[in-house]
């Protein structure tokens, strides 16, 4: 089950990548259509929910890779047993905020779907739909923390330290700057 929470971490990782992608091009295409004259109005509704959908679609991925801004000044100087209650701890913590926050998101979500309500920019489109993809993000992120505080609950490691720990012994330091 570990391999296909992987599976579906990465391809969300993928799609946020994706999405970053596709705000370039939308970008380019409005910069070069605004030197020829081209009408290119909501472009800007499409890119600003393009990015609210790669920073939510990448946001677990980026956790269980060691990406997400922890602070493991003191988590790197204690002895391993008070680490793994430290580590415990902090999982409980995030798991409850992230919780309700995946509660509040798809009940938000769900009534604009509901009331069937509109975006109000240039682009009228339902906007349950871009705002489904904050919810996407906090579902995939919840399964994520469960799945690491299960790991280390267990005696295991967390993945987000074995990731820093790989790219430490490669000599890359690049996260921690």
């Amino acid at each position: 089950m570990r391999r296909a929470l992987e599976r579906v971490l990465d391809a969300a990782g993928a799609l946020g990548a994706f999405c970053v992608f596709l705000i370039f091009v939308l970008m380019i295409v409005a910069g070069v259509g605004r030197q020829v004259n081209l009408i290119v109005s909501g472009v800007n509704d499409i890119v600003s929910w393009l990015c609210a959908a790669a920073a939510f679609f990448a946001m677990a991925h980026a956790f269980r890779h060691g990406d997400f801004v922890r602070v493991t000044l003191v988590l790197d100087k204690v002895p391993p047993k008070l680490r793994r209650i430290m580590d415990v701890t902090c999982l409980v913590i995030a798991a409850i905020c992230v919780s309700y926050l995946t509660y509040s998101a798809t009940a938000f979500t769900y009534e604009s779907y509901e009331f069937k309500e509109m975006a109000t920019g240039l682009v009228v489109i339902p906007i349950w739909i871009p705002q489904s993809t904050f919810v996407i993000g906090c579902w995939l992120l919840l399964a994520a923390m469960i799945d690491e505080l299960v790991t280390v609950v267990q005696g295991g490691k967390p993945s987000y330290q074995r990731s820093v720990e790989e790219r430490h012994a490669k000599g890359d330091f690049s996260s921690d700057i």
